[in-house]
């Protein structure tokens, strides 16, 4: 809504430019269709053989001109990658987001690419046909141009140019510097007149070869229309035209030899951390006008939301389903059960269909009948039943985890693609629900929505707040083993392991896409020579409950007596690789929710065996007690050995700064659980 009435007053205001505006004096570091050759030869590559592909330049401008309706921007892009290998040839297919509303739309001319290849020692050059170029819609407002490079193969440089020209002066061009494979050279540059008051957010952990900004005068003409600015700004100004001296800022960002970022264990999404620079549109100050910010506030986003027939508009149309939230009170006068019971009715009544979105797609009736939604419908209905069944409930908007974090000082409503349910409890505790996953139980957040703070909206703007996402509950894991050896180096047990929390959740899934059979069959095949002859599972349906697995299992042994046996007990219950393989890493390591691993085990030993040799005992711990790591032995001169192995991370997030602590923590905990136990038969 903003940004559409700036736009009807920049058209208004602004009529012509009689003077270009000037770009910065350096030269372009790219020109299309002049390629090194090279490029083309392997050797060239030597450094970059781990990548499946180079960014060879990547060039982006963005400038302003005037056109029919006032400001327009004009983004000019060229980029050269370089192909490596066979998994690289996906570079060749681009896909350029583009804007709508109503009947006007972002438009993109002057597409060109070639593909380039060398052939028997000369360069053989192939141009983008028009054939190869597609249009797909994505939503009401954003669609993509979409094409393809020809006969791209391992060793080929591909680049390719566009202009796009947009009346949407909002959406100025963001661009990344950064990207999954490595870029030699990326740079963006952005001429702002001084009317136009952007603010830059730079992010990123790699440093700028160039950051440049010069200032140059450009002349405007400016037509003043009473009428319009008066319909724009309820004020009245004089009709007129003249000639002015504007400043125009001539922005330069490069970066060079920029590493590849790619999705590492434990990571939101890459573009929480990419190095990168976006813009959002503050405010314009006019020659003789006052600054006008269009900047939102947290305060303005939650009335729009909240007078929005899409988002606030649903939250008062749940009365459709009266007669079952009637049946709901009556039948749970206590709070929490009602709570739950509608989380049940929505759960069960409307399937989640994979999209996430803040506004409804539709009528909340309409989702109910048809039995199927987005994440807003289910959500929003929720929020609906609860209040009308004398719960007090509010949204949460939030951005998954592969969606992007929030920053709360940016209030800007595209950074929020997801919706939830808040819940103020008695004695100031709250809930937040949400009822999109079958599987998830009333009070628990599904894994994708684990990302930092969300944004509670009350019907009071000025009592919004954040809301932090962290869950109550953990990832638990719980073994508790019996087993039995036997000369021959074999073994048998029985099994009795839970899972709890997240864990629960995960083997639920799991039990759910593959059935209890196959569920079996992954675990014995985990372990090499097991047969699991027996199991039996509990607590699959309550899903506040862990899920619990009892099994037996057997693994034979030699086909002859042994004398000293050498076993490693826990190497058949715990991860062998440490998931942290790189020394360093810049960014957090995020495990949405604490974890909670245990292993209890009594080992049986064969007759007349004794154990001559045992890991000895060991404590490793975080620091400023972010976890735990313990692992007990006891020899009870019985003919037992009992091992107890816990792993406890009391964090979530774990910043970049204590990285090189949590993969120590790593390497030493998965060290002493592979450690051996030494049997000897009696003499």
């Amino acid at each position: 809504m903003i940004a559409h009435v700036l736009r009807r007053a920049l058209g208004a205001a602004v009529v012509g430019l009689c003077a270009a505006l000037p770009a910065l004096g350096q030269a372009d570091p790219i020109k299309f269709g002049k390629i090194d050759e090279q490029d083309l030869t392997a050797a060239n590559f030597a450094a970059d053989s781990a990548a499946e592909a180079v960014i060879l330049c990547d060039f982006g401008r963005s400038r302003f001109e005037v056109g029919d309706e006032g400001f327009r921007v004009v983004y000019d892009r060229v980029t050269r990658i370089k192909i490596l290998k066979k998994s690289g040839y996906d570079w060749a297919t681009v896909q350029v987001p583009l804007y709508k509303k109503d009947n006007n739309a972002e438009k993109l001319s002057a597409l060109r690419g070639f593909t380039y290849n060398l052939v028997n020692n000369q360069v053989v050059k192939e141009k983008l046909e028009t054939s190869a170029i597609f249009t797909e819609q994505l939503s009401a407002n954003n669609f993509i141009r979409k094409f393809t490079l020809p006969n791209v193969r391992e060793g080929s440089v591909i680049e390719y140019s566009y202009t796009i020209t947009s009346d949407f002066i909002f959406n100025f061009q963001d661009w990344q510097f950064q990207q999954s494979i490595p870029t030699r050279w990326s740079e963006y540059r952005a001429s702002i007149p001084e009317y136009l008051d952007y603010k830059m957010l730079m992010q990123g952990y790699e440093p700028l070869a160039v950051q440049e900004r010069q200032e140059s005068n450009t002349q405007y003409v400016i037509r003043w229309a009473r009428t319009s600015l008066t319909d724009v700004t309820g004020e009245g100004h004089s009709a007129g035209a003249g000639a002015i001296t504007a400043q125009v800022t001539n922005h330069r960002w490069a970066m060079k030899d920029v590493p590849a970022l790619r999705s590492e264990p434990y990571m939101t999404t890459p573009r929480d951390y990419v190095a990168r620079i976006d813009f959002e549109l503050a405010g314009t100050k006019w020659p003789n006008e006052p600054y006008r910010s269009v900047s939102s506030t947290w305060e303005k986003m939650n009335q729009v939301l909240l007078d929005d027939d899409e988002f606030g508009g649903q939250l008062k149309r749940g009365g459709f389903l009266k007669d079952k939230t009637t049946a709901l009170v009556a039948k749970y006068p206590d709070v929490q059960q009602r709570i739950a019971a509608v989380h049940d009715l929505v759960r069960q009544s409307v399937k989640y269909n994979g999209a996430d979105r803040v506004y409804a797609s539709g009528s909340l009736r309409k989702a109910y009948d048809q039995h199927s939604g987005s994440a807003a419908d289910v959500n929003l209905l929720l929020i609906a039943l609860l209040r009308d069944a004398g719960v007090p409930a509010n949204p949460v908007l939030l951005s998954t985890r592969d969606h992007g974090l929030v920053n709360e000082n940016f209030p800007l409503l595209s950074k929020f693609n997801y919706v939830i349910a808040h819940v103020a409890l008695p004695e100031g505790k709250e809930m937040l629900i949400d009822a999109t996953e079958q599987l998830v139980p009333c009070g628990m957040l599904p894994p994708r929505c684990l990302n930092g703070t969300g944004r509670l909206i009350l019907p009071d703007a000025a009592q919004s707040r954040w809301v932090n996402l962290q869950p109550a509950q953990r990832h638990l894991e719980y073994r508790q083993i019996q087993l039995v050896l036997d000369e021959k180096g074999g073994y048998k047990g029985k099994i009795h392991q839970e899972h709890g929390g997240y864990a629960g959740l995960e083997g639920r899934e799991k039990l759910q896409k593959n059935g209890e059979k196959k569920f079996m069959e992954e675990i014995a095949s985990s372990h090499e020579g097991w047969t699991i002859p027996k199991f039996a599972f509990q607590e699959r349906e309550v899903l506040h409950k862990p899920l619990a697995l009892d099994y037996e299992f057997a693994m034979p042994g030699s086909d002859t007596p042994i004398n000293t046996i050498y076993f490693s007990p826990l190497r058949q219950f715990s991860a062998d690789k440490n998931p942290f393989r790189h020394e360093n890493r810049r960014f957090p390591v995020d495990f949405g929710a604490q974890f909670d691993e245990t292993v209890m085990m009594t080992i049986t030993l064969p007759a007349g065996y004794m154990a001559e040799e045992l890991p000895k005992p060991a404590i490793v711990d975080l620091p400023d007690n972010g976890g735990r790591f313990s692992y007990t032995v006891q020899d009870n001169g019985q003919g037992t050995v009992q091992i107890a192995s816990r792993m406890s991370l009391r964090k979530p997030v774990y910043m970049a700064e204590e990285y090189a602590y949590l993969r120590e923590f790593y390497t030493r905990m998965l060290a002493k659980q592979a450690e051996q136990i030494v049997l000897k038969k009696k003499s």
